[in-house]
This record gives structure tokens, C-alpha cells and sequence, in this order.
């Protein structure tokens, strides 16, 4: 399938209209969202028009899974219309202004970091997919050729960064104290017998320096960006059927309050139908797991 890799903010669209009431910044409008949402969807279907969904999502997969699901939705009176992001920050604050009705690129534990970090008020709407986080190669293509000094490349964030640790501790690469967990950071590791040097880059710069470090760990969209195989590429990875997965599986998040709207309530229902899932399942070679 043909990716969309991206170097900035890049938009795909398959819609252009805009759905009024699925996004709200503060709570005295979501309030009142919701009643006028049903109206002009009720008008809509009076008149045969569809309404229109914003999403802001990841590239990869999660535009090419809403790109599939986008004829599926029109079936239930939606229509989409994404734009893709390159990092993870903007599309929870679009979100959270009322700009866009949902986003899809995130998983829970980053989603609570997130709210917490920068007060926004963002919700699980529905558990999506689940991504495998992967070691892959830099410049070493084995665990084994581990040397002094040797640098390893892994995401910055809160979450993300807990979680490669975790994975490598896993390895048998270093050892961080008892009960860091989610939010363990590097300033959490007890043991590092090989002095491993750690890059902290922001997640979607990782796989960009492969050819400058030992080792890399990917998010899974961003391991497929880079042309990584999970099956075939990565020396380790979480199990599918780990805690990881239930801990990180993707969501669609939206503003709390709209989570129940029937626009919102017929997106998740459609990416969780079993043609979305055996999309997945053809499509990314493991990387992406329905959940």
C-alpha cells in the first residue's frame, strides 16, 4: 500500500464540510453541543446530505486505516475528513479547541500524561488498535554485537520513553529501579553494564538517525514509516498478547463530553467492524494489531 510519509502538516481529505457539536474547549458548549448536533444531523438526513467528521490523525496507519473505513462510514450518513499530523502534540490541542471532532494516533497512558501536562480535557471514545513497540537496527543488526559506549536511539515523551526502557530492560540491556513502570525515564535506570549513551528525540524523529546510532525503538507507526517489517525487522518486540497491549492500544480520543455523539459512536463502530480489522491484519505484517 502506498504510504504517506510527510515532512510537515499535510492534509487528506475525504470530505470538506465541517461537523458542527462533536468538538467543544469548554464545557458550557459541550453542554450544549449535543442537541444541536442531533438536529442538523437530523436535517442532514432529511435532505440526504451526509455529515462530516474532522479527524486528526498519524500518517501511518492511522490516515490509511481511516482512508478504508471512510467509504464503510458513508454508509451509516458520515463522511470524513483527515488531516494528517507529524507529531503529537498539535492534534490533542485542535481537539481540545473544538477545531477537530476526534483524533486518532495515541494510546491511553500518553492521552493521561497529555491531559495532565497541558490541561486539556480529552476522553477515550474507543480502543482501536494495538502497535508493538520494536528495537531495530541502527548501524548493529543484533543485540549480541552490544558494546561499551554504544548509543541507542528512543522517544522523549513520558509514555513512550517508559516504554522502550521497559522493552529494553526486557533485553536484558539495563535494569531500572523497582516500580518506575510507566513513567520510568532514563534518570530511573539502576544498571546500565554497558554504558549505553540514550538519544531522546521527539517520537517521530527516532527512526530518522538509524544511521547514526546502534540501535532505534519505534513506536510501531513510525517503525512502518521508516520501511520496518515487526515480523521481519525488529531484533525485539512486545507480544501481542502482553499487558503492553491493553495498556497501549489506540484510541480515538475526543472532547470530554462528546464521546456519546452518534457521529463519533458510528466512527468507532465502523473502525472496529471486522472489515477494518482484517484491513489491519492484511495490510501491516503484525505491526498493527486490532484490538
Amino acid at each position: 500500500m502506498k504510504k504517506k510519509l510527510l515532512a510537515g502538516l499535510l492534509t487528506t481529505t475525504f470530505a470538506v464540510a465541517a461537523l458542527t457539536g462533536c468538538g467543544s474547549a469548554n464545557k458550557e458548549e459541550t453542554a450544549a453541543e449535543p442537541a444541536e448536533a442531533t438536529t442538523e444531523e437530523a436535517a442532514d438526513k432529511a435532505t440526504g446530505e451526509l455529515t462530516t467528521i474532522k479527524v486528526a490523525a498519524s500518517a501511518t496507519p492511522h490516515s490509511e486505516i481511516l482512508e478504508f473505513a471512510a467509504p464503510l462510514l458513508e454508509e451509516k450518513g458520515y463522511k470524513l475528513d483527515v488531516t494528517v499530523f507529524d507529531d503529537y502534540v498539535q492534534p490533542n490541542l485542535v481537539v481540545e479547541s473544538g477545531e477537530f471532532d476526534a483524533n486518532y494516533f495515541q494510546h491511553v497512558p500518553y492521552l493521561d500524561s497529555f491531559n495532565e501536562e497541558q490541561g486539556t480535557h480529552l476522553v477515550d471514545a474507543g480502543d482501536i488498535h494495538y502497535e508493538p513497540f520494536g528495537i531495530y537496527p541502527g548501524t548493529k543488526a543484533s543485540l549480541d554485537d552490544v558494546a561499551d559506549g554504544d548509543v541507542i536511539a528512543i522517544p522523549n515523551d513520558t509514555t513512550n520513553e517508559a516504554r522502550a526502557l521497559l522493552l529494553l530492560q526486557d533485553n536484558g540491556l539495563l535494569t531500572l529501579k523497582e516500580g518506575a513502570g510507566l513513567t520510568a525515564t532514563i534518570n530511573d535506570i539502576t544498571e546500565n553494564p554497558k554504558n549505553i549513551e540514550f538519544q531522546e528525540l521527539e517520537a517521530a524523529q527516532v527512526a530518522r538517525v538509524k544511521d547514526e546510532v546502534a540501535y532505534v525503538v519505534l513506536n510501531g507507526n513510525y517503525a512502518l514509516e521508516a520501511g520496518f517489517s515487526v515480523a521481519k525487522d525488529s531484533i525485539a518486540y512486545e507480544a501481542s498478547d502482553s499487558e503492553a497491549a491493553k495498556t497501549y492500544v489506540n484510541i480515538i480520543a475526543v472532547a470530554e463530553g462528546n464521546e456519546n455523539n452518534d457521529g463519533i459512536k458510528a466512527l468507532v463502530e465502523v473502525l472496529k467492524s471486522d472489515d477494518v480489522q482484517k484491513f489491519i491484519n492484511d495490510t501491516y505484517d503484525g505491526a498493527v494489531v486490532p484490538f
